[in-house]
């Protein structure tokens, strides 16, 4: 485990200053990011990023992982653990309702000091792990017009994946809200697990046509720190990595769990970019890969694959499919869209 600059017999004052000046930039920067999205989350984290002790306990981190969202995480897990502490009365999460007040700070400051190497502990190992499931309703219009173009049962690869949540999407149900149409239904009648997503069309535009299913003849998923849904604790960590103050988000979360442990995709541990043949190569069938908010580049490693393959990508606010065959590439842009799932304005 990583430990605190601070905490460190003879510690470079230099580095400290660098180590807490960085957690607390990351804290200010969540703290932005949850402005109007999660008053909880907004609450706590602008008061950490002020307070030199608590925001200390995310210098744990590495560079790369130290955000405001992982302390909150890691807050989050502990109160999962002791769900009658007081603290608890504000995570709607645990059923709390009171909203953020004059006691919310200092009960959450207390609350991680007294457990500041159980803090760290989570910190130093875990990752922040964004398992958002709504967004199958972003990526299932690509997937189905990739499967029409493939002219038949699709194999569908998850790249970037932890649990495989968006490997299920063939078993959701899709309820897009339209101004032109009402309600455009897709997916299985009696799925466990519905959807609703409001679809805009931009000027010139037509609606999609959305067929009630997609064929899926296999599935897999890759990613560097793959989730098993039947661990405990792995669980855990997951439902803390949704925010605490949107319920709804940890409903679906759930819901989808249940779907997926029912028949479980196989799930490859490895680099999503360099180990992709790892996952693909066993499926024969044509081969449609997903993605949202990876931030990668995967062509390269589509067209190493020596056949043709989609990518149904959902990226930096934009709905792509990405038909590669060999060196030939061809992008589609169907739509541009909102982060977690909840509007498409097709093109």
């Amino acid at each position: 485990m990583l430990v605190a600059a601070s905490s460190l017999g003879a510690p470079n004052p230099r580095s400290e200053v660098t180590s807490l000046d960085l957690a607390q930039q990351r804290l200010r920067e969540f703290a932005a990011e949850a402005a109007g999205i999660s008053p909880l989350y907004e609450h706590l984290a602008s008061r950490a990023a002020e307070d030199p002790e608590v925001a200390d306990l995310l210098t744990a981190a590495s560079e790369d992982n130290a955000t405001g969202e992982l302390l909150l995480a890691a807050a989050h897990r502990l109160v999962q653990a002791e769900p009658f502490h007081q603290l608890s009365n504000y995570y709607p999460s645990l059923g709390g309702t009171y909203g953020a007040d004059e006691n919310t700070w200092p009960l959450f400051r207390d609350f991680l000091l007294q457990r500041a190497e159980r803090v760290r502990g989570l910190v130093s190992s875990q990752v922040i792990q964004t398992n958002e499931v709504r967004r199958a309703a972003l990526l299932y219009p690509a997937v189905v017009a990739a499967a029409k173009q493939a002219g038949g049962p699709i194999g569908l690869v998850e790249a970037a994946t932890t649990a495989g949540l968006l490997l299920g999407l063939d078993q959701y149900s899709y309820r897009y809200q339209t101004q032109e149409a009402g309600q455009l239904v897709a997916g299985p009648a009696k799925a466990a697990l519905g959807l609703h997503c409001s679809l805009e069309l931009a000027p010139g535009a037509v609606l999609p046509k959305l067929p009630k299913t997609v064929k899926v003849a296999a599935k897999a998923g890759i990613g560097v720190a793959t989730a098993d849904l039947t661990d405990e604790d792995a669980y855990a960590w997951l439902e803390a990595c949704v925010w605490a103050d949107q319920p709804e988000r940890l409903r679906l979360f759930g819901v989808a769990c249940g779907v997926l442990r029912k028949n479980p995709p196989r799930l490859v541990t490895g680099d999503p970019v360099a180990d992709l043949a790892k996952a693909a190569e066993p499926i024969d069938a044509p081969l449609v890969v997903i993605t949202s908010g990876s931030g990668l580049d995967l062509v390269p490693a589509l067209s190493a694959l020596g056949r043709p393959v989609w990518w149904a990508a959902h990226e930096g606010g934009e709905l792509r499919l990405i038909r590669v065959r060999d060196a030939d590439v061809e992008t589609t842009t169907l739509a541009t869209t909102e982060a977690h799932g909840g509007r498409l304005v097709w093109r």
